[in-house]
């Protein structure tokens, strides 16, 4: 009896909790089910049963009431539906932003100092509709709490999330003009923040206004990043009309069309480690037009945090600071900004784009935070990168997405520099791979060091070794000299021109796996100009090789003879030119009427373009005749018959032809150790009679 008494209080209390408060609102039973069906679940409920040890099975309790087995199975199928209904649905994770009222106060995490996440409270001010885009929307929201009454919406708080109710609403990632009173921030949903996680499709070619001109300059480099990102620090929203605030409570529904053209995504904290005052302007000028604020960091070598404090975790949490690593080693650029939510290993950032690329393979690290360096005009954390914990793999419109793990490939840079005082120095970089930046802070690595080692007025000269390999399709070689009052500005320019015209490509995706430089510099001007030229026969004969003579004047004006054997082809008839001229003369008349690096067709024959690309320490000599010629796919064929160029000329509409004038006979180089200039062309008349 007394484990009867057991059982059955037992029963009573498992299902007295949950459906004895739906019975009372129930009403009378419904036809067929028996009396007191929902006001008393324990009458007709299953047969309390107990064990038998000996035979394992269930056996009814003496004095339990017997039912029909057609009741006992209804009973038991409407109690687990019962039990289905009243037990409270989970709240959905997100909150969005139809279920957001003006007075709501929700709380938003982040990082202030060092690495610890503190909470600051957000009042919801109302929804700012297509504010960001079509349906792209905004939650306009006040900040309280921590020091945001001192310094506003801080550059560094983007990505910072947003909970009401312990639901995930969005984050932090626009302000509101410029020196407010009060921290005004836009909130980005987070569903908009997630779709930037989808899988994307490779990015295009950077179109040709995007792509970095040569020789790079302060307004050059400006002019590229403005073209390629040029969506960056407008206003979303050109036209007041186009926005509406919804339920915009204590602003006032008629302010609505106002804000979308005063939100701007928060500026992003550029960490700057490792570059000289000139280099450092050109870079933060740059970048500073684009959104982001220069902090001075130090640089530190590859594969080493840039910040000594780590925590040891290995994942990140919403509220963490995050970075986005650009150039690691003797140099260092990263970007900062706040974890938004971690899903798994799905990691989500700032809110809204670092420059909205698309797919990218960008290292995801630890940041790290010093201090806040309040501003009337933009406020902002001085911190700095740490570890790859990562990688960003998606830069869209309303957020930074990536996997947590190991992080991308990078393009190891090293430069070796011996400078004319005898200084002996080895530099290393890992830049990311891609398109814009890996050429862009390329060259802006090789002309910081250079400009941190060597003066920055006056002559000089450097010379320029090394090699560039890319994966599955070789090396592109560079060998060259630069002279005058800015040598470095060239070097840099000429190891920089190749990888943007290979990345830039409209055929495939290129992998650099790595640059390698050997760099020597003089403080003395090396030049050499090209006076005259002349045949020391003056009856040259098919089949034979004549001397060619070339008076050369060094800087100082000492002059140097050279000779070039000249062999003229058996069958070569009527009169020959002959044209000696430095490399950037040939490479004019080339791009001219012979071929332009536009013409290649595929990658392999862009690697053979570059690898001939004329240098400033030679001298070019031809022998040429006026057979006329083609430049077919971007390969010279010389002395055509008429049919065939007949034939060509019929194909020209296909973009694939261009006129050869004249055909070359032969080619020779004068190789030299300054730079070279000077242009001359000697006509000869070929003499086939002995007796004239």
């Amino acid at each position: 009896m007394a484990e009867r008494t057991r059982v059955h209080h037992v029963q009573r209390r498992r299902y007295s909790s949950r459906a004895r408060p739906r019975a009372s609102n129930a009403g009378a039973p419904a036809k067929g089910q028996p009396s007191g069906f929902l006001l008393d679940l324990q009458a007709v409920g299953p047969p309390i049963m107990k064990r038998n040890p000996t035979c394992h099975l269930a056996t009814r309790i003496p004095g339990t009431p017997v039912l029909p087995m057609n009741v006992r199975t209804l009973s038991s199928v409407f109690l687990l539906a019962l039990l289905m209904v009243t037990w409270p649905a989970a709240a959905p994770r997100y909150m969005t932003v139809d279920e957001v009222r003006p007075g709501m106060v929700g709380i938003g995490r982040t990082v202030f100092e060092g690495e610890r996440i503190e909470e600051f409270k957000v009042h919801l001010l109302g929804v700012i509709r297509n504010g960001s885009g079509p349906r792209r929307h905004l939650v306009l929201a006040r900040l309280e709490g921590g020091p945001l009454a001192n310094t506003g919406v801080i550059a560094g708080m983007s990505g910072s999330p947003v909970y009401v109710d312990g639901r995930l609403l969005g984050a932090v990632a626009f302000s509101l003009g410029q020196f407010s009173k009060e921290p005004i921030a836009g909130i980005t949903p987070i569903d908009e923040m997630i779709e930037a996680a989808e899988p994307g499709s490779r990015r295009p070619a950077l179109n040709g206004k995007a792509r970095i001109s040569l020789p790079i300059t302060r307004e050059s480099l400006s002019a590229a990043l403005n073209h390629a990102f040029a969506w960056f620090g407008r206003p979303f929203a050109d036209r007041p009309g186009d926005v509406v605030l919804a339920q915009a409570g204590l602003l006032g529904p008629e302010r609505g069309s106002e804000l979308g053209t005063l939100l701007r995504p928060i500026a992003i904290p550029l960490a700057i480690g490792g570059y000289s005052g000139p280099v450092r302007d050109i870079v933060a000028d740059a970048f500073g037009s684009s959104g982001f604020l220069a902090v001075p960091v130090s640089g530190q070598p590859p594969g080493q945090a840039a910040t000594t404090v780590t925590t040891g975790r290995a994942t990140l949490e919403p509220g963490d600071a995050v970075g986005v690593n650009l150039v690691t080693g003797d140099a260092s650029l990263g970007a900062t900004g706040t974890v938004t939510e971690v899903d798994g290993d799905k990691v989500y950032a700032f809110g809204h784009p670092l420059y909205n690329l698309g797919p990218t393979q960008f290292p995801m690290t630890r940041a790290h935070v010093h201090t806040l360096l309040p501003s009337l005009a933009s406020s902002m954390k001085v911190s700095t990168t740490g570890e790859t914990i990562g990688t960003f793999k998606q830069d869209r419109s309303t957020a930074i997405a990536g996997t947590l793990g190991p992080g991308p490939a990078l393009v190891p840079v090293k430069l070796s520099l011996e400078t004319g005082r005898g200084l002996k120095k080895t530099f290393t970089f890992e830049i990311v791979n891609d398109q814009m930046f890996t050429p862009l802070l390329t060259y802006v690595s090789i002309l910081n060091t250079l400009s941190a080692y060597e003066r920055e007025f006056g002559a000089a000269t450097f010379t320029v070794k090394g090699k560039a390999v890319v994966r599955r399709h070789g090396e592109v070689a560079f060998e060259d000299v630069f002279t005058g009052d800015q040598p470095s500005i060239g070097a840099a320019a000429y190891v920089v021109g190749p990888l943007n015209f290979l990345l830039s490509n409209d055929f495939e995706p290129i992998e650099l796996e790595g640059v390698e430089l050997a760099i020597t510099t003089s403080e003395q001007p090396q030049t050499v100009t090209l006076e005259r030229v002349w045949l020391e026969t003056t009856r040259p004969k098919a089949g034979t090789t004549v001397p060619l003579k070339l008076a050369l004047r060094t800087y100082r004006g000492e002059e140097v003879t050279r000779t070039v054997p000249i062999d003229i082809p058996a069958n070569a008839t009527g009169a020959l030119s002959i044209l000696v001229t430095d490399g950037t003369r040939l490479a004019q008349i080339e791009q001219r009427d012979v071929q332009a690096p536009g013409q290649a067709t595929d990658i392999p024959q862009m690697m053979r373009l570059l690898n001939r690309t004329k240098k400033n320490n030679r001298l070019y000599v031809r022998l040429m005749n006026q057979d006329p010629g083609a430049v077919v796919n971007g390969e010279q064929l010389p002395s055509l018959p008429p049919s065939v160029l007949a034939v060509l000329e019929s194909e020209r509409s296909g973009g694939t032809f261009s006129p050869l004038r004249n055909a070359i006979l032969g080619e020779w180089e004068v190789a030299t150790d300054a730079a070279v200039s000077g242009s001359r062309i000697l006509t000869i008349n070929l003499n086939q009679r002995d007796d004239d």
